[in-house]
């Protein structure tokens, strides 16, 4: 039971992280294509997402 908690973490730590990597891409305009490109708004919060989603994981693999 234990591990198939940590394995959902996982994977939804992973998607946080990429989907905070969209964004951050879409606010620096990189990633065009949405209402998201060239705000700087996006990119701190896409930053925060991808911060989040690496504490996530980490959390997720501890003992």
């Amino acid at each position: 039971m234990k591990s198939i908690v940590k394995t959902i973490l996982k994977i939804f730590a992973i998607l946080i992280f990429l989907a905070g990597g969209i964004w951050f891409l879409q606010g620096i305009n990189i990633l065009p294509g949405s209402f998201m490109t060239g705000d700087p708004q996006w990119s701190i919060n896409g930053g925060i997402a991808m911060i989040f989603g690496a504490g996530l994981f980490w959390f997720a693999n501890q003992k």
